[in-house]
């Protein structure tokens, strides 16, 4: 299925963002069957994959002799892991740099459309079946390097997915409480501002490493 539109993202040294719109959300898909596929609302993915973790915890505990503090060792590994992947993500892929239209394309839908409709509730969170299918190879990729410390491993990887998403969600939908303003503040600089700079959505500390946080004389 063709996208119903494509859109340039402005592609320079980094991805420069197509004129922003406050209200309103892009179609992109002319099924609305597909279109509907791309949405997504964060309790959904709540319900999706909280039951995941406490099963994987739980049989990890009783079947595969994973001690608690061992697996909450790992657990907290996964967590980190998966800051450093939201980061690496965000700088290398959904920012790359593409001139072919078909690449431009796909940019566009996988991230572009959301520095176009930042206000987008409904494409804050990936959608359930890409997540799934994503989610189901990190796994076996995780089985296959670390055996059964998988069943803890993922688990903190997924939880902090969803802190990503749910802290992502709330930046685009709430004012900002006081002690969290730093990264609201990075995020929309990155949003509005500096597209080169302020990767990290749940954390600053990869911003932090690579030196890609916003300067304060910058905002």
């Amino acid at each position: 299925m063709f996208l119903l539109r494509t859109r340039h993202l402005y592609l320079r040294c980094n991805m420069e963002i197509a004129k922003i719109k406050n209200k309103g959300q892009a179609r992109l898909f002319e099924s609305d069957t597909l279109e509907m596929m791309t949405k997504t609302h964060p309790v959904v993915v709540y319900i999706m994959y909280f039951p995941v973790i406490a099963y994987m915890l739980y049989y990890g505990a009783t079947n595969k002799g994973l001690m608690p503090l061992r697996e909450m060792a790992i657990f907290i590994g996964g967590m980190l892991f998966w800051s450093l992947f939201e980061y690496i993500m965000h700088r290398y892929l959904f920012h790359i740099i593409a001139d072919s239209p078909h690449a431009q394309r796909i940019i566009y839908t996988m991230h572009g459309v959301h520095h176009e409709y930042p206000r987008d509730k409904d494409r804050l969170f990936m959608p359930p079946i890409p997540s799934v299918i994503l989610a189901t190879i990190i796994f076996y990729l995780q089985y296959l390097l670390m055996g059964w410390n998988a069943l803890a491993f993922f688990p903190g990887f997924l939880f902090g997915y969803i802190l990503y998403g749910s802290m992502h969600y709330a930046i685009h939908a709430f004012p900002p409480p006081r002690f969290m303003k730093a990264l609201w503040r990075n995020h929309h600089l990155h949003h509005y501002k500096y597209p080169d700079k302020g990767f990290g959505v749940s954390s600053v500390l990869w911003d932090v490493v690579f030196g890609t946080v916003p300067k304060k004389d910058e905002a």
